[in-house]
């Protein structure tokens, strides 16, 4: 099996917030090599790196807003999230657990640090992604899925290297948690130092990690820090990741969705047309009543 080389290491931008609870790198889209086709079906990467949020009695986050087209997926790694949705989508993310809300035909929604959680303050980190829905399922029914961090199948490496938590789409013979749509893995590495862990991934999917916590060398070769990410060639399958101290690693890869994209604000449609519809349904109350 051939390898997989990496073709660019972006180093985090100047981080910016969402609203005033989510300070984040934004990672995709970003630039030619990291715009929202060469990723598909990763849409959007926003990473909050590790932020010390003060104790506070009104919680921070981003008020209601709408999506249409696609799911948003959130996994904390340091605090605790609530969300609601439209929908009937709800609840409290704490460490290591995942959101995989599915906006589809649209939903209003909130997200917020958790209240008590808040009162504290404290450590806060996170990731959010915009994961793309095809043509014929872009206006199915929204949907929610909330993952503990027990309720995420997990690998153990070999010896003392750590493991691998299988959020979506499979790792040896483990399954993913959530359902997808389209075939897609989503893993996090949670590796000992000099732990070690190889991935096979068809040469045309998109590929790429980021380096949550600690600091890794991909394929024996290029040394990649905390908080940069790493975009891998479409050509060959394999790779392997080694920990030069205990790290956290997060890694994506799906099959592009080869759709045209048509995306403006907080919809990914496929033509103008389509966005036209979703800002009108939306102006109409179709995304249903969620109260702020």
């Amino acid at each position: 099996m051939a390898t997989k080389n990496i073709e660019i290491v972006v180093s985090p931008k100047e981080p910016h917030f969402v609203g005033d609870g989510f300070r984040v790198h934004n990672f995709i889209p970003s630039g030619f090599r990291l715009d929202m086709e060469r990723m598909n079906p990763f849409l959007m990467l926003d990473y909050n790196s590790k932020y010390n949020f003060p104790p506070t009695e009104k919680p921070k986050g981003v008020g209601v807003h709408p999506h249409r087209g696609f799911e948003t997926v959130t996994i904390a790694y340091k605090g605790r999230i609530e969300h609601h949705d439209s929908a009937g989508g709800g609840g409290v993310i704490d460490e290591g657990g995942v959101q995989w809300m599915t906006a589809a035909s649209g939903v209003l929604h909130k997200e917020y640090h958790e209240t008590e959680w808040s009162k504290k303050g404290g450590e806060f980190q996170m990731v959010q992604l915009w994961v793309n829905l095809l043509a014929k399922d872009k206006m199915s029914k929204p949907k929610y899925q909330a993952l503990t961090n027990s309720d995420i199948n997990k690998y153990q490496l070999e010896g003392n290297a750590g493991l691998v938590e299988v959020i979506a789409g499979g790792y040896r013979d483990i399954e993913g948690s959530a359902s997808t749509f389209s075939p897609l893995n989503m893993l996090n590495a949670k590796l000992n130092k000099a732990g070690k862990a190889s991935f096979d991934f068809p040469a045309e999917f998109n590929t790429c990690l980021l380096v949550v916590e600690g600091a890794v060398t991909v394929n024996g070769e290029e040394k990649v820090p905390t908080d940069h990410f790493v975009l891998f060639e479409n050509e060959g399958e394999s790779f392997e990741v080694e920990a030069d101290e205990q790290s956290v690693v997060l890694i994506l890869s799906g099959e592009p969705i080869k759709e045209p994209i048509a995306a403006h604000g907080p919809f990914v449609m496929n033509s103008r047309q389509e966005l036209m519809q979703a800002f009108q349904d939306f102006n109409e109350g179709k995304f249903g009543y969620l109260e702020d």
